[in-house]
């Protein structure tokens, strides 16, 4: 962190939105508000004039809407962009949101409810947190787009897998998830050979649209996971919003409303302690961009029970907390950019890589 306050610009047309997140904002001794505009145009403006540290930006504004000002603010003064809005719990209008980040926006976070909603507190922390995590981020990440990109080499190495092949990858992300796992499940063959578990940190209502998306952009098949679900090769599932997910003894999906791990709810650790009783070496840990710690001490008792254990490196992850205290713990047998992981992952699930 920096001495001085985090200097952020408000976008939203709603003039009782753009006073809420005035009042929070500005009660927050590490920020300070240095304008404030009512659509599109005028953030666009006022970004490339005030040169913000963060733009909180709706969605859905006049003149131009919250996509369209995001991608001339990366073109004309690229700014780190967190998109704040009141709801994408609508499919197609939903999935809409997540293109900001395709546009070079760094996440995605609901408005706050007003001051005496049951939820205020908790949603007005995780604004306060991703805007002052995103203001700590050197560069704004924009991956190639996923339809024009191919699955890169696994790096060279590792020694010959002696059996099987893998049978399930799980996969742990936070804050700068949405676009590493677009740019990983767009990168893997469509034939992928085994299914993809993902605990994505996101807030209520938004899991639904964030799985549309997925599968839209990157053209693999997408789901939000089910209680009792059989897992299918090549298709990839999401924990549900405010539900752990782990694999039962008999592969399939099992859902739960156990206790907050880490503070969150779907937990990557649930995930990944799930998947090392029932697979051991034959699955692979992910840990991708994110705030915190979530998953680190599980990934590393799956990677000495045999698991492959990944992590994004420093330089692609959005934000190393996760993937970095993985590292710290000795947790991870391939700290790789991002652009690597798929080729390792397609490399294993056809039985041909394994760290020593």
């Amino acid at each position: 962190m920096t001495d001085h306050p985090i200097r952020v610009l408000i976008a939203n047309d709603s003039p009782v939105e753009r006073e809420l997140l005035l009042h929070v904002l500005r009660a927050d001794p590490r920020l300070q508000v240095v304008a404030t505009a009512s659509d599109g145009a005028q953030a666009v403006e006022a970004a490339c004039r005030e040169r913000p540290d963060v733009v909180a930006m709706d969605v859905y504004m006049p003149k131009l809407d919250g996509l369209a000002a995001t991608g001339q603010i990366m073109e004309r003064c690229p700014t780190r962009i967190v998109m704040v809005t009141a709801s994408v719990s609508y499919l197609p209008e939903g999935a809409k949101s997540f293109r900001a980040l395709e546009m070079g926006a760094l996440a995605l976070v609901r408005t706050p409810p007003g001051v005496g909603h049951p939820k205020h507190a908790a949603a007005v922390k995780e604004l306060i947190e991703t805007i002052t995590a995103m203001s700590e981020v050197k560069v704004v990440h924009r991956w190639a787009t996923p339809a024009g990109a191919k699955p890169s080499e696994p790096p060279p190495g590792p020694a010959p897998l002696p059996e099987a092949s893998i049978r399930l990858v799980a996969i742990g992300a936070s804050a700068g998830g949405p676009p590493a796992i677009l740019y990983l499940l767009a990168n893997l063959p469509k034939d992928f050979p085994v299914p993809l578990l993902i605990v994505q940190h996101m807030a209520t209502g938004f899991i639904e649209s964030f799985a549309g998306w997925l599968q839209q952009v990157a053209g693999f098949p997408v789901r939000v996971a089910s209680q009792g679900e059989r897992l299918l090769p090549g298709h990839a599932y999401l924990a549900p919003s405010d539900s752990h997910m782990g694999i039962g003894p008999d592969g399939r999906i099992e859902l739960s409303d156990g206790p907050p791990e880490s503070g969150v709810r779907p937990a990557v650790s649930h995930l990944f302690r799930s998947v090392d009783a029932v697979y051991g070496r034959q699955a692979v840990g992910v840990l991708l961009s994110g705030m915190g710690a979530d998953g680190a001490l599980e990934l590393k008792s799956m990677r000495q029970h045999g698991a492959i254990t990944i992590a994004q490196n420093r330089a692609s992850a959005t934000i190393y907390g996760m993937p970095g205290e993985a590292v710290r713990l000795g947790a991870v047998s391939h700290e790789l950019p991002l652009e690597q992981i798929p080729g390792l992952l397609v490399s294993l699930a056809l039985g041909g890589t394994r760290s020593p």
